[in-house]
């Protein structure tokens, strides 16, 4: 996969305070706290801390100095050491009352939504071949396989829909695999003098590679967000996230996948009516854009540039209207197998548990299934019921074979019997 170039590119480090896009006085109030939380640092340790350049952060320490708010600790020949005054730490401690944010320094709203469009999920190079080797693992037809490559590439959203056990959860949590270039992410974002926390280390997955000293380094190289949101999805979840106590934001779901994808897995199952999240997305969906709101009631604008799945397995039709479901650019639907099919899984999935594969024991569990568990044929089948078989035989402490005995006892340990 070759990385596109606008992902790839560096962005260039700010050398003055007017150059991060960012108030003056915003950088120093945070140096400040910086330095008051550390006790005592180096002007280079502490550009460290706030991912700036020496120049930057000699300009703020020369301002604060003058202000009798910080003064030299010790001193060498190269280094100077520097602390708070007794009048910088009083100033800090009501700075850290009012926001406790004392991390990287924020980029500017415009250039975060600048770079995400820079960025956008729509412009990464994805082909056949791509999706052919990231869903080896799992047995699809070849036009399945069409429609998730041009869904991808579409880098808008997709329905994946149909009974349980087809197959929807895998083929969504295998989509964001397709991806293989990096992007910038901002450690944080600063709107109308708010922080808004953006890189989250549970979620996104920084690339390695050695360190650009010309680069800004409050943008950190990351693998393309992917984000799965289950059940546990509530409305707020797709709002700003404000700390009442450290006074400061996390960015929503929508806003950390951006570049990236966001898979709504058991969609309808969530901690909130359906059409709350329709309601909410219609417009991101269609224009691409999504609105925040601060506390205080400001509203703002950034992109909504993430291929959002949704994977179900209730009837599309009863959980949302024509007007959303057309917005939803890509659908496809999930169904159960035919024999041919079935075999080829089980196939698969009997070299991947060790286990030796014999057709005739496939059809007789095929009419095991059928016949006696009135069951279709589910794609999920042969793995859940090899892995019985390699779990039972595990319990016993002898080798794991498929044969009918095993079967039967595979299906009696999986089914609900009535």
């Amino acid at each position: 996969m070759t990385m596109t170039m606008k992902a790839a590119e560096l962005i260039p480090e700010p050398q003055t305070c007017e150059e991060t896009g960012i108030p003056r006085n915003l950088l120093q109030d945070l140096a400040l706290k910086i330095l008051y939380l550390s006790g005592e640092l180096s002007l280079h340790d502490l550009a460290e801390q706030m991912r700036v350049s020496p120049a930057i952060v000699d300009d703020l320490f020369q301002r604060l100095r003058k202000e009798q708010l910080c003064e030299v600790k010790s001193m060498t020949a190269s280094v100077h050491n520097i602390t708070t005054t007794s009048q910088g730490k009083a100033r800090a401690l009501e700075l850290l009352a009012m926001n406790q944010y004392s991390g990287p320094a924020p980029v500017s709203l415009e250039s975060y939504s600048a770079q995400t469009r820079r960025q956008s999920v729509r412009d990464a190079v994805i082909g056949p071949r791509d999706v052919e080797k990231g869903f080896r693992h799992l047995v699809l037809h070849p036009e399945t396989l069409n429609q998730i490559g041009t869904a991808v590439v579409s880098g808008t959203s997709i329905f994946i829909y149909g009974p349980p056990g087809t197959g929807k959860t895998a083929i969504a949590e295998t989509l964001p695999s397709l991806y293989h270039d990096a992007v910038w992410l901002p450690y944080a974002v600063e709107v109308d003098g708010q922080i808004i926390t953006i890189f989250d280390g549970a979620v996104h997955h920084p690339v390695e590679g050695p360190p650009k000293e010309d680069h800004d380094a409050r943008w950190i190289r990351c693998q393309r967000p992917r984000i799965v949101a289950g059940g546990e999805l509530t409305i707020d979840m797709l709002d700003l996230q404000f700390n009442p106590i450290s006074k400061f934001y996390a960015a929503p779901l929508q806003m950390k996948a951006n570049s990236g994808v966001l898979i709504i897995d058991d969609f309808g199952r969530q901690r909130m009516r359906p059409e709350e999240m329709l309601n909410r997305w219609i417009v991101p969906l269609d224009r691409r854009i999504d609105f925040l709101t601060l506390t205080g009631g400001k509203k703002f604008e950034i992109p909504f540039d993430l291929f959002v799945v949704f994977a179900t397995n209730l009837e599309p039709s009863k959980l949302a209207d024509e007007a959303f479901l057309r917005r939803i650019s890509n659908k496809i639907k999930m169904d159960y197998v035919g024999r041919d099919h079935f075999h080829q899984i089980f196939r698969d999935i009997c070299g991947s548990y060790g286990l030796e594969y014999e057709g005739g024991i496939v059809d007789e569990t095929i009419e095991l299934l059928e016949k006696t568990w009135k069951q279709p044929l589910r794609p999920c089948y042969p793995r859940d019921i090899a892995l019985q078989i390699t779990w039972a035989a595990r319990y016993e402490g002898k080798p794991a074979r498929l044969d009918m005995d095993a079967v039967k006892q595979a299906c009696h340990n999986y089914f609900l019997s009535y």
